[in-house]
C-alpha cells in the first residue's frame, strides 16, 4: 500500500511539473510572438521615418539649389560635406579619386534619373553620356 501511495504521489508530482512546464512554454511562445510583432512594427515605422527624412533632405537641397546665388553656395557646401564623409572612409584618397567615384556613380544612376523626367524635357541618354568625363587610371596607378 505504501508503494502504491508513493507511486501515486510521484505520478502527481511529475504530472504537475509537466503541466507547469507546458504553461511556461506557451507563455514564452506568446511573449515571443508579441515581442516580434512589436519590434517589426517599430522597425518598419523607423525605416519609413528614415526614408521620409532622406526624401525631405533631398527636397530641401533641390529647393535651395534652385535659387541661383544661394544655390551655388549650397551646392558647394553639400559637395564639400560629401567629400569629407568620403575622406573619412578613404583617408588616403584624393579629390580627384573622389571626383572619379562621383562621376562613375552618377553615370550608373543617370539613366534611371532620365527615365523619371517627363518625356517632353527628357534628353537622349547618349547625348548626356557623351558629356560625362571618363576617369581612367594611368600607368602609375594614379587616376588621370
Amino acid at each position: 500500500m505504501k508503494k502504491l501511495l508513493a507511486f501515486f504521489r510521484n505520478t502527481m508530482f511529475l504530472g504537475a511539473l509537466c503541466l507547469l512546464l507546458l504553461t511556461t512554454t506557451i507563455g514564452a511562445i506568446t511573449w515571443g510572438i508579441q515581442t516580434a510583432a512589436t519590434l517589426t512594427a517599430a522597425t518598419s515605422t523607423a525605416v519609413a521615418k528614415a526614408v521620409m527624412k532622406t526624401k525631405a533632405k533631398a527636397r530641401i537641397r533641390r529647393a535651395v539649389v534652385a535659387i541661383p546665388v544661394v544655390g551655388l553656395g549650397a551646392m558647394v557646401y553639400f559637395e564639400e560635406r560629401n567629400f569629407r564623409e568620403w575622406k573619412e572612409e578613404n583617408p588616403e584618397g584624393t579629390r580627384q579619386e573622389y571626383g572619379c567615384e562621383v562621376v562613375d556613380m552618377t553615370a550608373e544612376v543617370l539613366e534611371e534619373v532620365l527615365q523619371e523626367l517627363p518625356e517632353y524635357v527628357r534628353p537622349e541618354p547618349e547625348t548626356v553620356f557623351k558629356l560625362i568625363p571618363k576617369c581612367e587610371p594611368d600607368l602609375t596607378g594614379e587616376v588621370a
